[in-house]
């Protein structure tokens, strides 16, 4: 995607500026869950807004040492290739492997407008959290994954009634979670037990 009109010159913050004007197209990137007790569909920013501060507020909650602060950062950064690549439903195994090369491109160019060394700081963060090896990148993974769960647990199951979603299907995209917080696991799987039986969950 191009800019909608060419940059303004701002001297040496240019591209910075460039690069902010772009990603608020993630403003428009709608995703599967709609934002409680209303119709309207989230957007990718709006989630990635409620991953920071679930970040923070859950910082307690981390292991000792743990950079939190670049957890935030990758919350911020982690959906900005949707603006490209648009929101794949993580239970959409086949959608989420055929778009992963799109995803590459995307936070090539995208990261690519800002200047050095700000682009290879910010497509480093993106590629950790994609990679999921560093405890910074899983316990980011953790709150990516549940804050959607928690979504459809407060919102009678929305978007999983909407596409027909199995309790197998979340049990076994999210089971990691119990390897890095087995007590909100153990939580989690109680909640999605109860959200089948009342029909949320297939």
């Amino acid at each position: 995607m191009s800019l909608i009109s060419s940059a303004l010159d701002f001297g040496s913050l240019t591209e910075v500026f460039q690069f902010l004007m772009e990603i608020d197209k993630l403003k428009t990137v709608e995703r599967r869950t709609k934002v409680l007790g209303t119709s309207r569909q989230e957007n990718s920013a709006e989630h990635s807004w409620h991953f920071a501060v679930a970040a923070m507020t859950l910082a307690p909650y981390a292991d000792e040492g743990l950079d939190v602060q670049k957890v935030i950062q990758m919350a911020l950064l982690h959906d900005i290739v949707e603006i490209d690549a648009g929101d794949v439903l993580v239970y959409d195994l086949a959608g989420r492997a055929a778009v992963q090369e799109q995803e590459q491109a995307a936070a090539q160019r995208l990261f690519g407008l800002l200047p050095s060394p700000q682009r290879e700081r910010f497509l480093g963060l993106w590629q950790e959290y994609e990679a999921g090896e560093t405890p910074e990148a899983r316990f980011a993974l953790v709150i990516d994954r549940v804050l959607p769960v928690l979504m459809n647990l407060n919102n009678q199951g929305q978007s999983w009634v909407e596409n027909g979603i199995r309790l197998e299907q979340v049990l076994s995209r999210n089971a990691f979670i119990g390897e890095i917080h087995p007590e909100l696991w153990r939580h989690l799987e109680g909640h999605l037990q109860d959200a089948q039986r009342q029909g949320w969950l297939k």
